[in-house]
């Protein structure tokens, strides 16, 4: 049986979460998210675009370099550290109004959108490429490839898993949304009531005269 993505678990976990509170409670959801992030090679595959992302960045730093490349890496590293600390410290587990590995899908293909359009703007830029300026734009390639490893992995274990139909009214989120549909509801319903009330009278004043 596979691994359950990133932010998902099977009905049994979640019993044995639901026994636990406070400390313990985030103790076993550490180690469950950990467990999982492992297993399913996305820490691996994380790791090693993090590492040739900013050896890329280090060197594109050492050279003359188009600002562009160095903000494109920047963000793409920053937002892989940011899901490699949500995955590390469980911290998605208690945000479930957002399907995490959806997130994680279109991150990974627009990191490889974004790496490949990087590529070639970078090849663009300069006409000859010194050894070091072409080793980064190696490791950018080698970046965007193991995105598109890390979204076959994601594929691989949402196949077969649909989002529950009444996840949006188990959250916060659509508490929200149901209280304000309620509250809408009721000025409605005191708006009919309101225009009844005065047709009525109306009537009453017409048979009056």
């Amino acid at each position: 049986m596979a691994a359950p993505p990133p932010g998902q678990t099977p009905l049994h976990t979640k019993d044995a979460a639901g026994a636990k509170r406070g400390f313990r409670r985030y103790r076993w959801e550490f180690k469950d998210s950990n467990k999982q992030f492992w297993i399913m090679g996305h820490a691996e595959v994380k790791i090693l675009t993090l590492v040739c992302m900013f050896v890329g960045l280090h060197i594109f730093e050492t050279t003359t370099t188009h600002p562009i490349l160095i903000l494109l890496l920047t963000m793409e590293v920053s937002i892989i550290a940011f899901f490699i600390f949500l995955n590390s410290f469980a911290i998605h587990r208690y945000m479930p109004f957002i399907f995490w590995p959806i997130t994680e899908i279109f991150n990974d293909l627009f990191a490889f959108v974004f790496l490949v359009g990087g590529i070639v703007f970078a090849a663009k830029a300069r006409r000859v490429m010194p050894q070091p300026y072409l080793t980064a734009v190696i490791l950018m390639g080698v970046a965007a490839i193991l995105a598109i490893v890390d979204l076959c992995l994601q594929r691989r274990h949402l196949k077969g898993k649909k989002i529950p139909k009444g996840i949006l009214t188990q959250t916060s989120l659509g508490l929200l949304m149901e209280t304000v549909t309620k509250k809408e509801e009721a000025a409605i319903r005191k708006a009919n009531d309101a225009i009844e009330k005065a047709e009525k009278e109306r009537r009453k004043m017409e048979k009056k005269k």
